[in-house]
Formats: structure tokens, sequence, C-alpha cells
């Protein structure tokens, strides 16, 4: 059986040791390195199938390593760093990191996040489910892109056009955070406004049509400051 390659970035060396350890034991082939200029070497020579990246480097900044990485290859990056700003989550994800972990972190967290990228890197950020029917669904959830409509518990949630996009974008990405920035620009261009109020009355809309609880929310979450994502459809 072949064994999916993780490059672990990280110069904090009792961090880097349980990561080590975590992933080996979770049946993962485990590559390490402590600078930045390193990681970038390895990753152009060993093509792993993952990198979890600390932003903090002695010699770079892990952003750096993000942007020059989007330029030649799609390997899926999930970023675990000190770094717990709105901005900095923002600012990575835009680059083209796949995933934000602020440490200190669960390893339960840790490895449903890695699997997620491994996943969505495997189905081209479509879900197996999507691919097979072309509907995502979730418990009463379901989004169907053939009719361009919306159920919950098997009723018409009636969004709106624009309602719908959002959804529909998010369903696209089960489980995978999608800046407010990324969401604004796939649906209304490179021109739409900065300012995601807008957005924000659309999820608010949309949770009270589907949310059982919109104050607990069930299917749709906010990354407060950096942006949404859709609830993972169950294995």
């Amino acid at each position: 059986m072949i064994r999916d390659k993780i490059l672990i970035v990280e110069d904090d060396p009792g961090i880097l040791h349980f990561l080590q350890t975590t992933l080996s034991a979770a049946g993962y082939d485990v590559l390490t390195v402590e600078t930045g200029k390193s990681a970038m070497q390895l990753i152009s020579s060993h093509c792993p199938d993952l990198v979890l990246l600390d932003l903090g480097l002695p010699d770079m900044d892990g952003a750096e390593i993000i942007g020059a990485m989007r330029t030649w290859t799609s390997t899926p990056v999930v970023v675990v760093s000190a770094r717990d700003t709105e901005r900095d989550k923002a600012d990575a994800l835009d680059l083209g990191a796949d995933d934000y972990l602020s440490k200190p972190f669960g390893t339960v967290e840790l490895l449903a996040r890695i699997r997620t990228a491994l996943r969505h890197t495997r189905t081209g950020n479509e879900s197996s489910e999507l691919a097979l029917t072309g509907q995502y669904r979730v418990d009463a959830l379901v989004i169907d892109y053939k009719k361009h409509r919306v159920f919950i518990g098997g009723e018409d949630a009636r969004l709106t056009p624009n309602e719908y996009r959002i959804v529909a974008l998010l369903g696209k990405h089960p489980g995978q955070t999608l800046t407010y920035k990324y969401i604004m620009k796939e649906l209304w261009g490179p021109a739409a406004a900065s300012d995601n109020k807008l957005l924000r009355v659309h999820m608010a809309n949309i949770r009270r049509k589907i949310e059982p609880n919109p104050l607990e929310p069930k299917y749709f979450f906010t990354e407060i400051g950096v942006g949404y994502r859709i609830a993972e459809e169950e294995e």
C-alpha cells in the first residue's frame, strides 16, 4: 500500500517531534525540514502529497512558500501557525493555502484537516457524491446542481438566485474555508466591492431558511473575519 507523503515545515523542535510522531502513527510517510529554503528544495525534489507549513520560519516567511508553490504546483498546503489573527488566516488562504490551523490544536482536528485537504486534491475540490450524482448532501441538506435548487428535509429552501450561488459554491468545497474575498470574486467578478456586508446579509438569510437553529449552525460555519465553510459530507 502506497502511503501519502507529508512534508512538515516547522522550526520548533517540540512541535516538530509532536507532528512527526502523530502523522507517522496515523500511517503517513513523513519528511521534515526546519527552514523555508530546505522546504522549497524538498517540495521540488520529493513531490510530497501535502505540506504542513509553519509561517514563522527562521529564514523566510511561510507565506512566501505558499505564493511560490502556487506558481507551479497544486500540492495542498495546511498552515499550522501561532499567528491567529483574521488577517493572517485570510491572507494565507487567499495566497492558496488549503486550510489554516492556529496553535495550539488537537490531534483529531489536525488529522481531519489533512484528510480533507488530501481528498479535495484527488477529487478536484469536488466531492465524490457531487461527481457521481450531481448533488451535495449532508444530513437533511441537499444541493441539487442539476435542478439549481436546495432542499432541506425534502422541502425546497426557496433560495434567491444569489443565495443559491453562494450555497452552490460552498458545496463544491465541502469542509474547506472559502475567504470572503474568494467568494465575492468567484460570484461577482474581480471588480466586486471589498466590503463583505452584502455577503453577510445573504448568509444570514441562507441560515434562516436552512439551519434548524441559525445561532447554532449545523451546515454553514463562519471563520470570523476570514470566510465561510460548509459541513463536510458524511462518509
